[in-house]
C-alpha cells in the first residue's frame, strides 16, 4: 500500500474548563515535578469525555480524544459530527493553528486551510493586500502570488471591489476571496472548513468543481468538514465520524452518512420489526411474525438515499384458508403527519386473493425519487377484507440520505416530504398574428 500523504496518530487535545489558559503555576510546577522524576503528566490521566450536553465533572475535558486515521494522496476525506464533537479543534491542529496535548502528525507536503470566513484577513487591508498577506500566511512568496493573482481574482468574482477595504465585503465576498487564494496555492493537502454553506449556488458550484479537479485532476489531497450530506456525499470516497472528541465510524462515504444520521436521531428505531418467541401479534388466529423495509436487493443494514427503489417485506402466518388476508405500510413525516398508504389489497390495482395458508409473504417496492431526504415512521396493518385485525404502531423507521449530486446542481435540501421528479415537456408557439 501506498504510503499515505498524511499520518494522525493518537492525537489528543485537552483544555481546562472555565480558563482561558490550559495551566497555572501551580499546574505547571506539579508538572514539572513529575517529569524530573521520569513519570507521566498527572493531568493526562483525568478529563471529562468531550460531551456538551452533560454536566462537567472534571476540572479538565478531552476536546480530542485519541484520533488515529491515514488519508492516501489524492483523497477526498469527509470529517462529520454534532456541533461540538471536536471537528474544527482537529483541523486546526491539523493545520498548525493550535498543538495537540499528546500524539503526532506526519504530513508529505504543503497544507493550506480554510477553517472560518476571513481567517487571516485583515478588515482594513484591501482584497488585493489581502490575498498577498493571506498567501505570505499559508506560505506562498510573493512571485507565486504575482503568478497566481489574475486567476485568484477572476475565480472570487469579486475583482469589482478588489481594491476596496474587505471590511467592506459581505461575508459571501469574504469567503470566495479566501477560498479563490487557498485553492490555487496548489497545495498538497487542502483543509476546508464548513465554508461553502456561505456562498450562493454559483460559489457552491465553482468551489466544489475546483476541489475536484485538485483531487482527481491535480491528485492532491483535501480534508473536507462539513454538515451538508449532500456536498459531503458529491465530493468525498470516504468519511470519519466524529462523537464526543472521538472516532466512531471510519468508512466509505455513503456508510458514514447513514452512520451519523441514524446516530444524530438516537430515538430513531430500526428498520427491522422481529419479536421474540411467544410475543407475536396474534388475533384471531392471524399472527404477524416480522416486517423490514429497506434499499431494494442490498442488506438491510445499507443506507437508503432518495434515488434508491424501497422494498416493504412482511410476513404474516394463518392456517385458515378462507382467511382473506392483506397487509399494508402507513407511512408517516418527521411531525407525525400521514403521507400516504400503501397495501396489498390496491396492488396492481385489483383485488389479490391471498387465500393461502401458511406463512403468507408480502412484497413491495416504492420507486425511486419518491421520498425525500429525512425520517419516516412506518405504522403496519394486517386487514381481512377491510378489517383491521392487528395495527402495529411505529413499527419501523428509517432514514432516506441524499443522493450523489453532479457539479452545478443545488447541494442544498429541497422542501417537503416527496421528490418527485415528474416529466415535463415545453413547445414554441409562433406569435405570428396570422396563426392567432
Amino acid at each position: 500500500m501506498a504510503k499515505p500523504i498524511l499520518l494522525v496518530e493518537n492525537i489528543s487535545k485537552q483544555y481546562r474548563l472555565g480558563y482561558v489558559g490550559t495551566r497555572t503555576l501551580a499546574h505547571d510546577a506539579n508538572r514539572w515535578w513529575h517529569r524530573i522524576r521520569g513519570k507521566d503528566d498527572p493531568y493526562l490521566t483525568i478529563g471529562s469525555a468531550n460531551d456538551r450536553s452533560a454536566k462537567a465533572t472534571e476540572e479538565y475535558v478531552w476536546a480530542l480524544k485519541n484520533i488515529s486515521f491515514e488519508v492516501q494522496e489524492g483523497e477526498v476525506l469527509g470529517i462529520i459530527g454534532k456541533n461540538g464533537a471536536g471537528k474544527s479543534t482537529l483541523l486546526k491542529i491539523l493545520s498548525r493553528v493550535t498543538g495537540p496535548t499528546i500524539g503526532s502528525i506526519k504530513s508529505r507536503g504543503r497544507i493550506a486551510s480554510l477553517l472560518e470566513v476571513g481567517t487571516g484577513f485583515n478588515p482594513e487591508l484591501t482584497g488585493r493586500e489581502n490575498i498577498y498577506l493571506n498567501g505570505t500566511i499559508l506560505g506562498m512568496t510573493k512571485k507565486e502570488v504575482d503568478a497566481k493573482i489574475d486567476e485568484i481574482i477572476e475565480f472570487s468574482g469579486c475583482e469589482m471591489y478588489i481594491d476596496t477595504p474587505t471590511k467592506r465585503y459581505s461575508s459571501g465576498m469574504t469567503v470566495r476571496l479566501a477560498f479563490a487564494v487557498a485553492a490555487h496555492l496548489e497545495p498538497e493537502i487542502l483543509v476546508i472548513d464548513e465554508v461553502l454553506a456561505v456562498g450562493d449556488a454559483e460559489f457552491q458550484k465553482k468551489a466544489i468543481g475546483k476541489m475536484q479537479d485538485i483531487s482527481k485532476g491535480q491528485g492532491r489531497t483535501v480534508l473536507f468538514v462539513s454538515h451538508n450530506m449532500a456536498s459531503v456525499q458529491t465530493l468525498c470516497t470516504r468519511a470519519i465520524v466524529l462523537k464526543n472528541g472521538e472516532i466512531s465510524f471510519n468508512g466509505p462515504v455513503e456508510d458514514a452518512i447513514t452512520y451519523y444520521l441514524k446516530d444524530e436521531n438516537d430515538s430513531f428505531g430500526e428498520n427491522v420489526l422481529e419479536f421474540e418467541k411467544g410475543n407475536h401479534p396474534t388475533k384471531e388466529n392471524i399472527t404477524l411474525i416480522r416486517a423490514s423495509i429497506g434499499k431494494r436487493g442490498h442488506k438491510l443494514t445499507k443506507p437508503i438515499k432518495i434515488d434508491d427503489e424501497i422494498e416493504m417485506f412482511c410476513e404474516v402466518e394463518t392456517n385458515d384458508i378462507t382467511r382473506n388476508i392483506h397487509v399494508g405500510f402507513q407511512f408517516l413525516d418527521a411531525s407525525g403527519n400521514i403521507l400516504f398508504m400503501s397495501q396489498t389489497r390496491n396492488a396492481n390495482r385489483q383485488d389479490l386473493d391471498f387465500r393461502k395458508p401458511g406463512r403468507l409473504i408480502f412484497k413491495g417496492v416504492i420507486p425511486e425519487k419518491l421520498l425525500n431526504e429525512g425520517e419516516f415512521t412506518i405504522n403496519i396493518y394486517v386487514v381481512e377484507n377491510t378489517t383491521a385485525l392487528i395495527e402495529y404502531m411505529d413499527a419501523l423507521k428509517i432514514l432516506v440520505a441524499p443522493m450523489s449530486k453532479k457539479i452545478g446542481e443545488r447541494l442544498g435540501k429541497s422542501k417537503g416530504v416527496f421528490k418527485t421528479d415528474f416529466p415535463w415537456t415545453v413547445e414554441a408557439k409562433s406569435l405570428n398574428k396570422e396563426s392567432n
